[in-house]
């Protein structure tokens, strides 16, 4: 395995300055999924003219439910591909097999109005292939420099990003809601992002509370607070009935929460 691919040697690939990469990490239950569809949702309307990517990096594939996009092919379905070639006696060279499951990435991206839409899939099953988990990340490199905004849903931890998505993001939207356990979580996330991740910027959007004021008992470290949100019970009966969140009316409190988000970190 390893002497098949030590005669590749992709050129060093780097993003875009131009490019914003927006990472929605933090624990499970807070509705980190739900922001991020509506971030989507705020980027198309406020960028008609601009190219917006959604990356779904969750191992449960909820952006893709948000948004209702049919997912037919992900990136780890295009990497077990070249696993079993390589495992089967593929005589193609490293070259070719990766060339191949370039162009297998693009068409795996889904488009959809006023965005485009791919999903990574789940982690990596047992085994070492470095290699081309390192080359499928510098494909994901490469389509994002393409974008001119790329939205990540991602699991709770930012160092599955970092391993499995791309080495730099340039804003990092942490979610939380009221409780000790998620703003410890977020906490943490900032600790690895500071030693793993290269990043520009990042706040803490505090989500699902009870009441806005109970931010003044949350302890969120030194993270700046970019907006508080209460539940949402438009949010919630579009969660049951499946429906899209980029319908969600403006006037929700999720997206004018989302908006206000954005506003603080700069990306509105």
């Amino acid at each position: 395995m390893t002497q098949i691919f030590a005669e590749f040697d992709m050129e060093d690939i780097k993003l875009s300055d131009q490019t914003k990469i927006i990472a929605v990490a933090g624990k499970g239950g807070v509705g980190k999924t739900s922001l991020a569809g509506v971030i989507v949702k705020l980027l198309v309307e406020s960028y008609p003219d601009k190219k917006i990517l959604a990356i779904d990096a969750d191992p449960a594939v909820g952006l893709s439910t948000v948004l209702n996009v049919d997912v037919d092919k992900t990136i780890d379905d295009i990497r077990k591909e070249v696993i079993k070639n390589v495992e089967d006696g593929d005589t193609k060279s490293a070259v070719e097999l990766l060339g191949e499951a370039k162009y297998e990435i693009y068409d795996a991206l889904k488009e959809q109005d006023g965005y485009a839409f791919i999903a990574i899939g789940r982690p990596e099953s047992a085994g070492c292939y470095c290699r081309i988990n390192s080359y499928l990340k510098e494909v994901i490199t490469m389509l994002s420099d393409q974008f001119d905004y790329v939205v990540i849903d991602g699991e709770a931890g930012i160092e599955q990003i970092n391993r499995r998505v791309m080495e730099k993001v340039t804003h990092l939207l942490l979610v939380t809601d009221a409780s000790k356990k998620g703003c410890q979580v977020v906490k943490t996330i900032k600790e690895v992002a500071d030693e793993l991740v290269m990043y520009d910027k990042m706040g803490v959007i505090a989500n699902r509370l009870p009441y806005s004021k109970v931010t003044e008992l949350m302890d969120i470290g030194d993270i700046q607070l970019l907006a508080a949100i209460e539940s949402d019970e438009a949010l919630a009966r579009a969660d049951v009935l499946g429906e899209n969140v980029l319908k969600l009316p403006d006037d929700t409190k999720i997206v004018k929460g989302a908006r206000e988000a954005l506003v603080n970190i700069g990306i509105l």
